[in-house]
């Protein structure tokens, strides 16, 4: 059931990657890196990228219908907001990267439908806080970019200026370090976890939100997320300890440093 609830939504995911990317064609063609998507390249036909647009969709569909219960109502809210920004909701400034946010929610809440497992509201709260940051991240690199060329790469643009990204940025990465705070010391995962230390976990989660401001600040470089999640090994250390931090403040009672 979770193999086939993830298959459906890659197929919707797909399905408005394309939306997006025939509609954006155009203002691809501006951009250093998007021009080498498939479509603002003219590498793949925009008549055959649509039909598999079309059958992605139903196959997602299909087997989003079969699995039924609140998966289905979530995949089509997850879809039907997706084809909205899309369509036009992207261009309006704020509402994009709320758009953005919180599209991962609903895809970590559809994982939890299928799988039967409770998504809690610390779960919610610092998924939509990580993905609020780092859109902020890209749209700072689309206004560096427009600056520097002189090119609008999206209409959204207009709205933000560098200053006003860099407050966002600094507003949200503080609040997303102390939610984290709050959701350690918190009754619910003291008590599920058996410990009150694992609030010294945030060091790493500080650790890596600091180098990612430093990497888009400094280094100018806050493009694709994803991408410095791959290349940076700092922002790869502090992950790797903090999952190992987490296992010894949970599991490892009797270390002499936590007793």
């Amino acid at each position: 059931m979770v193999f086939e609830g993830f298959i459906a939504f890659c197929c919707i995911a797909s399905s408005i990657y394309i939306i997006n990317d025939y509609r954006d064609m155009e203002d691809d063609r501006k951009h250093p890196e998007k021009k080498n998507r498939p479509l603002a390249s003219g590498k793949a036909s925009p008549t055959l990228s649509l039909i598999i647009c079309s059958i992605l969709i139903l196959l997602g569909f299909s087997i989003g219908l079969s699995i039924g219960g609140r998966f289905t109502w979530l995949l089509g809210i997850y879809f039907v907001l997706n084809i909205a920004y899309s369509l036009g909701l992207k261009n309006i400034a704020i509402l994009d990267i709320f758009i953005i946010a919180i599209g991962f929610n609903l895809r970590i809440r559809s994982g939890g439908a299928i799988a039967n497992v409770d998504v809690t509201i610390w779960m919610n709260i610092m998924v939509f806080l990580l993905a609020l940051f780092m859109a902020i991240g890209k749209r700072r690199d689309d206004v560096l970019l427009k600056l520097s060329s002189g090119v609008d790469m999206r209409k959204a643009v207009k709205g933000y200026t560098l200053d006003f990204l860099n407050t966002l940025l600094a507003l949200v990465s503080a609040v997303m370090i102390v939610a984290y705070f709050m959701y350690t010391v918190s009754d619910r995962v003291i008590e599920r976890h058996n410990t009150e230390r694992l609030y010294l976990t945030a060091l790493f989660v500080m650790a890596g939100l600091m180098r990612y401001l430093q990497i888009i600040y400094v280094n100018s470089d806050s493009g694709s997320p994803t991408k410095i999640l791959y290349k940076d090994r700092f922002i790869q250390a502090s992950i790797l300890l903090w999952m190992i931090s987490f296992y010894f403040l949970i599991y490892i009672k009797n270390f002499p440093f936590f007793s």
